[in-house]
């Protein structure tokens, strides 16, 4: 069963790395934008239209602020691109802002955009796929039915990927998200020439189509907070931007300028196709209503609403099916692996986290691969249930997406100012200053736009269901403040039980005794072997007859080990052998308790059911009581050997012949009973019989008639 299971993950991981490999997994710069970039691209494919369907509220005139929400959205995302540059200069550590708050604000802080950040990872996996699935079923109507079920087996198959490691993955993901960008661009350039230069006339299939509002009387101060409600939604193409400050690390050297060049190449053409959709959108006369049914007053009875890039590539390549088809198959790809961005934040930033114990320590290893394995499979089972919880739509779930974002940006520009506030009191060089000035001017600007942001996103998004995301924020900041306290209870545990350096006077061991045979045996010839100050056999009476026996036959074999024999009227095992313990321990305290306890060894599980149940609740008990050594004597019963040490070749089996697979091996095929280590009695077994150190070493390992008085410990 191990090595099927062992099979089964190298045909799914790959071979294990070691550990001197882990710089042939960092990245260069043509991979490390579609690795840490693909979310903050792909964003553009569901941003605008998430600022079109808002305003699609108000009317069709609406669509008119549409540019102008665009341009504020293009504003904020050039502010906080080169607020970032600040960042991984200043942090290449790969903290990010948990580092830049923790380091600057304090730990309250740095734990405020922890939580922050890992809500967003999950949700970034969980919108992206969910528009993913939204987009290829503009092409495939079977996966718009069965959405949910889609998005589990992408996030499933990415799961896969990223286990394989960084390196791999980013190559795998290169192609795609290449394609996807010059794809746009394209279709970008192609339709305002076709619109503005040549005039030609594109028609998106919902342009004829008339959008009716929901409120006649929405104006004034209501229609303000729409427009904010569609600014807040567009600023989720901001998301993801904050990947490559906590991916520094896996960068090639030198890191910061990679990472501040990969940074600046991914806002510049993100910008370029967030402008450029929504000046196809209002060019080809899209419309995107919230509530298709109810505002698309002459739409078709079975009219399914595509999504935005889909309606635009069908009006720019309008007979060119190739075209739609390849733009739409690329954004669903893109859509899928973008989600890849969080496959390579949040195990990095749950491996810091872990680091500073305020996460289970499992989340601070990298796996066979050298990836975080843990962080990439826990991610993955959050995702899973929002989209299940979420039936995998957009809307819904981009509600909950862009509040941590922001929060986590706020918090990072504070602390980047406080930063270069400390820095300028110890410079004197007027060269360095004035490029500090500048560098802090850009982070307190981009604290002014991204505290307008979150601001506006808690105003407009909190009763649509942002308080969900702030509600997990503010439970993941209590479990990871718990998880910190109880490291450092258990450390200053450790340190005072340290410093009590007196030794225990007498070890008192006692062997669990239940029948009379080899594995009893065999623990009692390895208690014998260490030597205790007191040994002696413990059994339970619960079964009068069988205890006389075993008695008598301990008697019979005129063992040297007294046997103890406890009562228990109510015939329990674990409650009187714990009782007795207790009493020992009692009279007793300065002594230690060694309790051997014989166990079989099975190699299938379910004889794992059948044995073994009685030792396990003995050593859960026994494992709790102070002064007390749980140790197992392990009896490995034929199917394990064949389970587990079919190929083991003991030294000197082979000369011996007692390696079955040697030819001509002697003693391999002799009839008769066998004894334990796998050797038959009779005459063939005498014949491998040797003279001198090896009959030695053959009576010490039990494995000769010969030797076995010594075994059982008279």
């Amino acid at each position: 069963m191990s090595k099927l299971a062992t099979a089964a993950k190298r045909l799914l991981v790959g071979r294990p790395f070691r550990s001197d490999r882990l710089a042939h997994t960092l990245l260069p710069k043509r991979i490390a934008l579609p690795v840490f970039a693909s979310d903050a691209m792909s964003s553009v494919a569901y941003a605008p239209e998430e600022i079109f369907l808002v305003l699609s509220v108000a009317g069709l005139s609406a669509y008119t602020i549409a540019p102008w929400v665009g341009v504020v959205v293009v504003v904020v995302m050039l502010t906080v691109v080169a607020s970032y540059r600040q960042n991984v200069h200043a942090y290449p550590s790969g903290g990010g802002d948990y580092e830049v708050a923790t380091v600057n604000l304090g730990r309250r802080a740095g734990l405020t955009v922890a939580s922050a950040l890992l809500v967003d990872y999950i949700l970034t996996v969980a919108v992206s796929i969910a528009s993913a699935a939204a987009n290829i079923g503009s092409a495939i109507p079977f996966v718009a039915t069965h959405k949910v079920e889609f998005a589990v087996a992408a996030i499933v198959i990415l799961t896969a990927i990223n286990l394989r490691g960084i390196r791999e993955s980013g190559s795998a993901f290169a192609i795609p998200t290449y394609a996807f960008m010059v794809g746009i661009l394209i279709m970008i350039g192609y339709g305002l020439v076709r619109g503005l230069l040549l005039g030609d006339e594109m028609r998106a299939e919902s342009a004829g189509l008339e959008l009716r509002a929901e409120d006649d009387h929405l104006m004034g101060l209501a229609f303000m907070f729409l427009v904010l409600r569609a600014f807040s939604s567009g600023c989720a193409a901001l998301t993801g931007v904050e990947a490559i400050s906590n991916g520094v690390p896996a960068f090639r050297k030198p890191k910061s300028r990679n990472a501040a060049s990969t940074l600046l190449a991914m806002g510049l053409i993100a910008v370029t196709m967030l402008m450029g959709l929504i000046v196809l959108a209002q060019l080809t006369g899209v419309r995107m209503a919230e509530d298709p049914k109810h505002q698309l007053v002459d739409a078709p009875a079975d009219y399914e609403q595509k999504t935005m890039v889909a309606q635009i590539a069908g009006a720019v390549f309008e007979g060119f099916p190739v075209g739609f088809f390849f733009i739409t198959g690329v954004t669903a790809l893109i859509l899928v692996l973008a989600a890849n961005t969080a496959f390579n934040g949040f195990p990095v930033l749950g491996s810091i986290l872990a680091q500073d114990r305020y996460l289970p320590r499992q989340l601070h290893t990298r796996g066979d691969r050298l990836a975080f394995s843990n962080g990439i499979l826990f991610l993955a089972g959050a995702a899973i249930i929002l989209v299940v919880a979420f039936d995998a739509e957009v809307t819904k779930l981009i509600q909950l997406y862009i509040v941590g974002v922001f929060v986590s940006f706020t918090m990072s520009q504070t602390g980047m100012i406080r930063h270069w506030n400390r820095m300028l009191a110890s410079e004197s060089d007027p060269a360095v200053r004035r490029r500090m000035r500048r560098s802090q001017a850009i982070n307190a600007f981009g604290l002014l736009m991204t505290g307008s942001v979150l601001i506006v996103v808690l105003l407009t998004k909190f009763t649509k269901g942002a308080w969900i995301a702030i509600a997990v924020m503010a439970a993941i900041y209590a479990l990871m403040t718990a998880i910190r306290r109880h490291y450092d209870r258990v450390a200053e545990e450790l340190r005072q039980q340290e410093r009590q350096r007196l030794l225990p006077a007498r070890n008192h061991a006692m062997v669990l005794v239940s029948k009379l045979h080899m594995p009893t045996l065999r623990a009692l010839a390895y208690a014998k072997a260490t030597r205790p100050d007191v040994l002696e056999a413990v059994t339970v009476n619960v079964d009068d007859a069988d205890t006389r026996r075993l008695v008598q036959d301990w008697e019979k074999e005129n063992f040297k080990v007294p046997l103890k024999v406890i009562e228990s009227p109510y015939r329990e095992i674990t409650k009187p052998v714990l009782d007795y313990v207790k009493r020992v321990r009692s009279d007793n305290p300065r002594d230690v308790v060694t309790v051997f306890i014989p166990e079989y060894v099975v190699g299938h599980w379910w004889e794992q059911v059948l044995h073994n149940q009685s030792a396990l609740r003995l050593k859960g008990r026994l494992l709790f009581q102070p002064g007390v050594m749980v140790t197992s004597v392990p009896w490995q019963l034929a199917s394990s050997r064949k389970v587990t040490h079919r190929d083991v070749v003991a030294p000197g089996a082979i000369r011996r012949g007692l390696d079955k697979r040697a030819p001509g091996a002697r003693g391999t095929e002799a009839p008769g009973p066998r004894v334990p280590g796998g050797q038959a009695r009779g005459t063939e077994a005498r014949g491998t019989e040797a003279r001198g150190p090896e009959a030695r070493g053959q009576r010490e390992r039990g494995q000769q008639e010969r030797g076995q008085e010594e075994w059982n410990g008279k």
